[in-house]
């Protein structure tokens, strides 16, 4: 095993950042007609990469006191919540900013990346570390493919929810905050349970799921583009 170098480090983020960066390009480019300032995105993006030491002594206390099937949902939990606490902290309270429905999806799509690049970069040091190249290239698309998404896809449901009772009362947006967080918690820990369990002999089967998710936030993400401003209950 070799030692952890400088130069390890760097193609380990390297590798975790750059494909986040791609899929944040991608979805930037969506809310092409009033994007959101760079230096928020950038903000939330870094944000959500320190995210990631933020949620391991929580992940290692469910592992200690948790079986193993828990702990899965657990994770799923601790990730999800501290995601959508840190954005909210950061930037969703921000009204001046976050000033139409669209721009909670932006955001939770951002932190949830940022999670994403930092969490892909530890998966890449162990196989860089043991001079495993084609390792990390095979982490490294599994992660850009599979597991990067799911981050995307489980973060925007709380953004889509909150984002569709944008302009409704009080009441409405503390239950579509509710009912999408535990959404996100479902979909991210059925992905992890699936993984983890070998439900299906085929990762491909099991990426399709994401996938398949992913067309619904497009088209939930044209409709929120088209939701009308009115005056909103703050």
């Amino acid at each position: 095993m070799n030692s952890l170098s400088i130069e390890t480090i760097f193609y380990a983020i390297l590798g975790g950042v750059l494909p986040a960066l791609i899929w944040l390009w991608f979805w930037y480019k969506e809310d092409s007609k009033n994007p959101e300032p760079k230096k928020f995105i950038i903000l939330t993006f870094i944000a959500g990469m320190f995210v990631v030491p933020l949620v391991i002594p929580f992940e290692q206390y469910a592992q200690d006191v948790l079986n193993p099937q828990a702990t899965i949902w657990a994770w799923a939990a601790i990730e999800e919540l501290l995601k959508f606490a840190v954005a909210y902290f950061v930037i969703l309270y921000r009204k001046d900013i976050v000033d139409e429905p669209i721009d909670v999806v932006i955001y939770m799509l951002t932190i949830a990346l940022g999670f994403a690049a930092a969490e892909n970069a530890l998966f890449l040091l162990k196989p860089l570390t043991n001079d495993g190249f084609l390792q990390s290239i095979l982490t490294g698309n599994f992660r850009f493919l599979g597991a990067t998404l799911l981050h995307v896809l489980a973060s925007s449901t709380i953004g889509v929810s909150m984002a569709l009772a944008f302009y409704k009362t009080r009441v409405i947006k503390l239950f579509a905050l509710l009912f999408g967080v535990s959404l996100s918690i479902v979909i991210h820990g059925a992905f992890n349970y699936a993984l983890l369990n070998q439900i299906s002999s085929s990762l491909l089967e099991i990426f399709v799921f994401v996938w398949l998710g992913l067309i619904f936030l497009l088209l939930a993400f044209e409709k929120i583009k088209r939701i009308k401003a009115v005056t909103p209950y703050r």
